[in-house]
């Protein structure tokens, strides 16, 4: 199946909506959990890189003029993977929460003739964690939401549009403390969401598909 293209959306007001609305979530999660106590607060700031090994763009079909329209499944490349949290444990406790901006580019691969698309990907999230409070090794795990701004650039058979929708993740990870507020981690995330362009072709159509992939990252963190 081969669609045609049009003049697809910028990066507009209501793009940067859900941002504000992902980091206002994450500040106002940290701002409750310590509002009370915060001299005894553990806060940490962390910077993380990986590997996204991005599987597929999976149920491909049409959204607008193209719907009702199904085609194959859209191979994506593995790419690198960069992002910072933003912690907060109540005293030495068990469970806290965490703000994360994460950004990677999954490109969609070449379909037979048609050549490939640049995907990117931003997503402003919360997890919630649980972790053995441990002075030198801690594992944790988690859960988390946020908004996913996926973004498909120019191309030969697209013009640019963006997608704003909810995702979700799964993680576990391991810390070790190599002084009493630097730590190592290396994490594992599982993560999917639905991406939707709506206006990329030419009669006005577009698409959507399920979008899953797995994080392997290392990072390190500093605790105050």
């Amino acid at each position: 199946m081969i669609w045609n293209i049009s003049q697809g959306d910028s990066f507009t007001v209501e793009t940067k909506i859900p941002i504000a609305v992902g980091f206002l979530a994450a500040w106002l999660s940290i701002a409750t959990f310590g509002m009370s106590g915060s001299a005894s607060a553990e806060t940490y700031v962390a910077g993380t890189v990986g590997i996204n090994f991005a599987d597929q763009l999976t149920d491909i079909s049409g959204t607008n003029a193209n719907a009702g329209l199904q085609a194959p499944d859209f191979d994506l490349k593995n790419s690198a993977i960069y992002g910072a949290k933003l912690g907060y444990f109540h005293e030495h406790s068990w469970f806290g929460v965490e703000g994360e901006v994460l950004h990677t580019t999954p490109n969609i691969k070449n379909l037979d003739d048609i050549p490939g698309i640049h995907l990117s990907l931003t997503t402003v999230g919360v997890n919630l964690l649980a972790r053995y409070p441990g002075r030198t090794v801690q594992p944790y795990a988690g859960v988390g939401v946020g908004t996913v701004i996926a973004h498909i650039s120019d191309s030969a058979t697209t013009h640019s549009d963006t997608s704003v929708n909810g995702g979700w993740n799964l993680l576990a990870g391991l810390r070790a403390f190599v002084t009493p507020y630097v730590a190592v981690f290396t994490e594992y995330k599982y993560t999917g969401a639905t991406l939707r362009f709506d206006d990329p072709f030419v009669a006005g159509g577009g698409f959507e598909g399920d979008y899953r992939a797995q994080y392997v990252l290392v990072g390190l963190s500093y605790h105050f």
